[in-house]
């Protein structure tokens, strides 16, 4: 079951509560994440990650280290996502890891294509925030299968 951060707690965290396992902490984190993201709201979204957190959106991509490069990825993709809906499914643990599932559909404010995004994020806990994230996901972009970016 997928949790909509459109119908989810209204309330914004100033930061993700340190909680008892790291299933509890990995729901709060992709909460918080997915409200960031679906909302613009990149302050928010970086309050998951860890000072010295490492970002890798892809397989195949460079990992940006730390909270300002990876905050200047997400800063840019307000500029480009409009209309954001992502939801993310059940937690699954072990140690301090944690994955979902996640589904994200967002219109591009150039060309106005819907784009939906679907795949799995894995993270590993540094403390009460994310040490590590990567996301491994397959885009669709106005109803064809695309690597288009």
């Amino acid at each position: 079951m997928f949790r909509d951060m459109e119908t989810a707690d209204s309330e914004i965290p100033a930061a993700v509560p340190a909680l008892s396992d790291t299933r509890s902490r990995g729901r709060a984190l992709m909460d918080t994440f997915g409200q960031g993201w679906s909302r613009g709201k990149v302050e928010l979204l970086m309050t998951v990650f860890s000072d010295e957190a490492v970002f890798i959106e892809t397989p195949f991509s460079e990992p940006l280290r730390g909270t300002d490069a990876i905050d200047r990825y997400w800063r840019d993709v307000p500029f480009h996502q409009s209309e954001v809906s992502f939801t993310s499914g059940e937690i699954y643990a072990a140690g301090p890891w944690f994955s979902t599932e996640f589904k994200c559909v967002f219109r591009r404010r150039r060309t106005g294509e819907w784009v939906e995004a679907r795949g799995a994020i894995f993270c590993e806990m540094a403390g009460d925030r994310i040490g590590e994230m990567r996301m491994y996901w397959h885009r669709w972009n106005g109803g064809q299968e695309t690597s288009k970016p």
